[in-house]
């Protein structure tokens, strides 16, 4: 009775398909493989850890991504009791005079390195930031970086989207101020590159007002807007109540995006916001894709040089301002800046929002400009009119400063000839191929 129980326990449900021998041979090859197969996945899986460690964690290491306005708190290039030592040195205020702790981003260029020194001149603390990226020749950056050492101001090299980095500045330093100058400018670049625009000026901005809202205290920020968000804007003088919904560029579409984004963190975290908008700034240290800078290296080479005209042979005007006067505006604007009123992301009451123009209210054409640089340089330019291209430049800017007068106490001092003056000056010796160059601002 037994056997025959066992030999019912051994028929299969299905008839025909008994084949107790391959059965158990299959069962033990697929249990072999599916062993090998999970060997195999923890051995790629360990493995890949392996190569993760040495990559990011080794200190000899270096991240796949080799762009320098990428890198994070994991290389060796920041962190540490010395770094730190030099982030805290750079931030203490030297004077009676001083009375704030600023954080520039953008300090290698050129407004950025001039606010920088005039913070530091008065005794302010002050660190710099800025990722020395090659829109232009970063041997200019690097010289500015030499001279702001020596005032005592250390540059941080990081990326404004570096949340990590951010975050440990904040932590090693409670900023009072943030002067946001960074950015990626150019009316015409964006045609090349648009997604620089972005990076930079849309969520390198949004990632500095995140990591801001959250910090305790809140800083109150400071930062550059653009004369161009007025773009097809008819009306002149351009005033801050003036329509900017009409950008001629996508540089000016940014700063317009940056203007928005601005308010809304004013309004939801309470962060104190003041916008510049800056009209044409030019001087010594300046950026060499600008016009009076390119022009001066193209008179002095004999190269011709480009000078466009409007419909109808209109001129093409520029409010230019000099850099000095920039610089007074933007330490006015940081003097007058209210406390923002949030704390760890909260709001907690209204905080202060405001926006000027920095102009000289006095604009040039672009043929007197070339004019005056005939005139200093002393040598006559192979000029080339062309029509005005369609790539966001403007026909003309002009600004109206009576906010700025009103409330900054804004005046700008210096005229053009003066301005330019002083300018060729500085380039005359920065290029002058000799070893004994004498760099002062």
């Amino acid at each position: 009775m037994s056997q025959l129980r066992d030999h019912l326990d051994n028929i299969p449900s299905t008839p025909g398909k008994f084949k107790p021998d391959k059965l158990s041979n299959f069962h033990r090859l697929r249990c072999w493989y599916s062993s090998l197969s999970k060997l195999t996945f923890w051995f790629s899986f360990i493995f890949l850890c392996l190569i993760i460690f040495y990559v990011y964690w080794s200190p000899t290491g270096t991240s796949p991504n080799t762009d320098p306005s990428r890198r994070s708190l994991q290389n060796t290039v920041y962190g540490g009791s010395d770094w730190e030592k030099r982030v805290r040195s750079s931030t203490r205020i030297k004077s009676n005079h001083g009375r704030h702790t600023v954080l520039v981003t953008g300090a290698a260029g050129f407004v950025g390195a001039h606010v920088s020194a005039a913070l530091r001149r008065r005794g302010d603390g002050v660190l710099g930031l800025d990722n020395f990226n090659e829109y232009y020749d970063p041997s200019l950056k690097r010289a500015r970086q030499e001279l702001l050492s020596r005032d005592g101001v250390f540059i941080v090299e990081g990326d404004i989207n570096d949340s990590a980095l951010l975050r440990k500045l904040f932590d090693v330093v409670a900023f009072t101020h943030v002067m946001h100058l960074a950015a990626q400018a150019g009316v015409r670049y964006a045609m090349k590159n648009p997604n620089s625009y972005i990076h930079s000026n849309i969520a390198g901005f949004v990632n500095l007002l995140e990591v801001c809202k959250s910090a305790n205290p809140q800083p109150a920020i400071i930062w550059a807007s653009s004369s161009s968000v007025y773009g097809l804007n008819s009306k002149i003088p351009f005033s801050e109540n003036d329509r900017t919904d009409e950008p001629a560029s996508l540089y000016a579409a940014t700063k317009k995006a940056g203007e928005a984004i601005a308010h809304t963190y004013n309004h939801i975290y309470g962060l104190s916001v003041t916008g510049l908008r800056f009209f044409t700034v030019y001087g010594p240290w300046g950026r060499p894709d600008m016009a009076y800078f390119f022009f001066t290296k193209n008179i002095r080479k004999k190269k011709p040089i480009t000078i466009f005209e409007a419909p109808d042979r209109g001129s093409v005007a520029r409010d230019f301002t000099y850099i000095d006067d920039i610089v007074k505006g933007c330490l006015s604007a940081l003097d007058t800046s209210k406390r923002s009123t949030g704390s760890g992301g909260k709001k907690k009451g209204v905080a202060q929002y405001r926006i000027y123009n920095l102009g000289n209210t006095s604009p040039v054409t672009v043929k007197e400009l070339v004019n005056i640089l005939e005139k200093l340089l002393k040598m006559k330019a192979d000029r080339v009119v062309l029509p005005l291209p369609k790539n966001g430049d403007v026909q003309f800017t002009h600004a109206n400063i009576s906010l700025a007068e009103n409330e900054l106490g804004y005046k700008p001092m210096t005229d053009l000839h003066t301005g330019l003056k002083k300018f060729v000056k500085w380039y005359l010796n920065h290029y002058s191929g000799s070893k004994k160059k004498k760099y002062s601002w």
